[in-house]
């Protein structure tokens, strides 16, 4: 207990029940933690806030649409004026629009990349902007950021194209990101699950209905992970734990991409 003690964190997409976010926002205030939750289901993600702060934990809600600068902007000035620093952002939030490619429309492939790629972009700005301000030492207070990702930003899953460009494309621009906040103490790296046991893994499973089995039978292991898999590897990404761990990429996948 207590591995984030006074941290101030973010997390993105925290309003889905069974979530990733949600679970990772739940596991850093069970550590010390004071988590923002954003979401633009607000009803949704003060639900998970009220439930944390019923377990004793420190959490406070904010509607967010993620794809919004102006929304970025919003809620940064307020954890600014609440706390006055961030520690801890963890860009979560994300969708799944699967389809075999050439059923894949430009405005599919342009809303999965602006929901889950743009809005890693305005989320690590802005938080890397706030990580950088000087503490009464003179330094940049530093900070972790964690971009969550997918197995298939690493690996060629069928129908998931546009899910893979986004995804790629947080994989790699979480490692520029790392190498220009070194200097800072500004650690960014990204997360790869697999299948997991989420709402959005169970709307992906009817969109990709006709690739599920190919895709479990790919899972050494032989079964779905847990929302807790994930958030476990954030805490320790988020903990001073891993203060020498930056720009890497870290899979939650039961084994499916070491074949």
């Amino acid at each position: 207990m207590g591995r984030l003690a006074g941290k101030i964190a973010l997390v993105t997409g925290g309003a889905s029940v069974p979530g990733l976010g949600s679970t990772t926002a739940q596991v850093f205030a069970r550590e010390g933690a004071f988590v923002y939750i954003t979401d633009r289901d607000l009803a949704g993600a003060e639900a998970v806030a009220e439930g944390i702060k019923a377990a004793g934990g420190q959490a406070k809600a904010l509607a967010h649409d993620v794809t919004s600068e102006a929304d970025w902007d919003r809620v940064m000035a307020a954890i600014d004026e609440g706390h006055g620093r961030l520690d801890v952002l963890v860009n979560n939030a994300g969708i799944a629009v699967l389809g075999m490619l050439d059923q894949c429309t430009l405005e599919a492939w342009l809303h999965q990349n602006n929901v889950n790629l743009n809005s890693v972009f305005l989320g690590t700005k802005r938080g890397a902007e706030m990580m950088r301000r000087k503490g009464d030492d003179g330094k940049a207070r530093g900070g972790s950021i964690i971009n969550i990702s997918s197995v298939a930003g690493l690996i060629g899953v069928p129908g998931c194209s546009a899910y893979a460009a986004s995804k790629g494309g947080v994989r790699l621009f979480s490692k520029v990101a790392a190498v220009e906040g070194a200097a800072d103490g500004i650690r960014c790296n990204s997360v790869h699950p697999g299948m997991i046991a989420t709402n959005i893994q169970g709307v992906a499973l009817e969109d990709n209905a006709a690739n599920y089995d190919a895709t479990m039978a790919l899972i050494p292991m032989g079964y779905m992970g847990a929302p807790e898999d994930v958030a476990n590897l954030n805490l320790f990404l988020a903990s001073d734990e891993s203060r020498y761990i930056t720009g890497t990429e870290m899979v939650v996948d039961g084994g499916m991409t070491a074949r």
